[in-house]
């Protein structure tokens, strides 16, 4: 059965994401992790995509983009690519890193997207690694709200900008935002991601106000 051809609209914002094969480990340590980050500003550059949050996981990463002329399958493909043979020659290992290709969602309105972006980097509390979200190093929480410098492909202020259109403090209101943790979510029927549900927004912020 062939797969489903992507729906790719220029200029697009994307919520993308590849898991690791047999849901195994695709970083084994930190250097793992920078590696990838170095192959994602290089792909970023040429094919002119603009990150506006990102979170390494375990066995899985996540991306929120907007693309550039280029699309979105020649970038994630040279991505995974290079960071598989490297992974792959690092730990002395052979095969398949990834499972299957990787999976991406068109992202419709600014609403999706700031949930977008915050449900990436709240990844590491819904998985019990750390308790906020600033706690977690490989992601874009912390260049965000500026406790670091941001790579020059995180799209910093068009995020803030979203969020908060002529805030004076844009990044406290961000940090505000990710202070309510939305549930984990799941695939629909058709195979696709799908925003939280009103439903589960509420509960989501019932939760947050009663801690």
């Amino acid at each position: 059965m062939g797969y489903v051809p992507r729906i790719v609209v220029p200029h697009g914002y994307y919520h993308v994401g590849t898991r690791g094969n047999n849901r195994r480990s695709i970083f084994e340590d930190d250097r793992d992790r920078a590696f990838f980050l170095m192959s994602l500003r290089r792909v970023a550059r040429r094919y002119g995509w603009l990150i506006y949050a990102y979170c390494l996981m375990r066995n899985h990463y996540h991306l929120v983009i907007q693309l550039g002329d280029a699309g979105i399958s020649r970038g994630m493909c040279e991505l995974n690519t290079a960071h598989a043979v490297t992974y792959n020659i690092r730990h002395s290992r052979m095969n398949h890193l990834f499972g299957r290709r990787f999976w991406s969602e068109l992202i419709t309105t600014d609403e999706y997207l700031l949930e977008a972006c915050r449900y990436v980097v709240q990844n590491p509390l819904r998985a019990g690694l750390c308790e906020r979200c600033e706690d977690w190093p490989w992601s874009s929480y912390r260049a965000t709200v500026g406790s670091v410098l941001p790579p020059p492909y995180l799209a910093v202020g068009d995020l803030l900008s979203v969020l908060t259109p002529g805030a004076k403090d844009p990044t406290a209101r961000f940090r505000e935002y990710c202070e309510t943790v939305v549930p984990r979510r799941v695939r629909s029927g058709d195979g696709r991601w799908q925003p939280p549900s009103q439903e589960r927004r509420e509960t989501a912020t019932h939760v947050e106000r009663a801690r």
